[in-house]
């Protein structure tokens, strides 16, 4: 975790120079810092006025885990076509099963068949195709390399439950009207040694919420009343 002097300098220096924080986001990634950091210290800064931060919210697709499986093995569809030995012999429904999986099986062989891959008969399953593409790991591969796909596509991934909407908040800085290179300590308290010393005149003194409700706890009765 950063001290919290060193993500205000980097916040301050870098408005300093080039006047505006365009995404909170990628501004902690050019610096090496942790943006959950940088986003208190953002709101911090804007409190004492140092700043002006405006809250930018962005949404993105985000694959599930098992979405991230089919990047690295392919798709389910796939997957079963290239355990589909080619030729006439094929390989038993039976053994299929058993190489595959039941549950990689039941995604995969609908989507083979309705691609019209496979031809699954009673005991034999056979190629249709000589060879294919797979169209849905290139798919997945674009949303997590934040690639715009089409809506269509979109829609079929979520009822595939293959993806899921994140929504992602940060802020826009500029300068603020308090804005300077450091923050200045408030006082708190006008003391004897601020007056001996004759600096009090320069002092900023931290502004009393005279509006702040406190709520006190009644009396008690004398023991010998009890």
């Amino acid at each position: 975790m950063a001290e919290k002097a060193i993500l205000e300098k980097a916040i301050l220096e870098y408005l300093n120079s080039n006047g505006k924080i365009e995404d909170s986001g990628e501004f902690s990634t050019s610096v090496g810092l942790d943006h959950t950091e940088i986003v208190n210290t953002i709101r911090s800064l804007h409190g004492s006025e140092l700043v002006f931060a405006e809250e930018i919210k962005k949404e993105n697709w985000v694959l599930t885990e098992e979405a991230e499986s089919y990047c690295e093995l392919g798709s389910p569809e796939v997957q079963i076509f290239l355990a589909v030995p080619p030729g006439p012999e094929g390989i038993s429904l039976l053994e299929l099963k058993k190489k595959c999986g039941p549950e990689l099986f039941k995604i995969g062989s609908s989507a083979a068949i309705k691609n019209k891959w496979l031809e699954i008969g009673k005991e034999k399953v056979l190629r249709k195709a000589e060879d294919v593409s797979d169209q849905l790991k290139e798919l997945l591969l674009k949303i997590k390399e934040g690639q715009d796909v089409k809506k269509a596509d979109i829609t079929n991934l979520k009822k595939r439950k293959l993806i899921t909407l994140k929504i992602w908040a940060g802020y826009a800085v500029s300068k603020g009207p308090q804005f300077a290179l450091e923050r200045k300590k408030l006082v708190t308290d006008l003391t004897r040694e601020y007056l001996q010393r004759g600096d009090w005149e320069n002092l900023e003194f931290k502004e009393y919420n005279v509006n702040a409700k406190v709520t006190l706890d009644g009396g008690h009765l004398h023991p010998l009343l009890k």
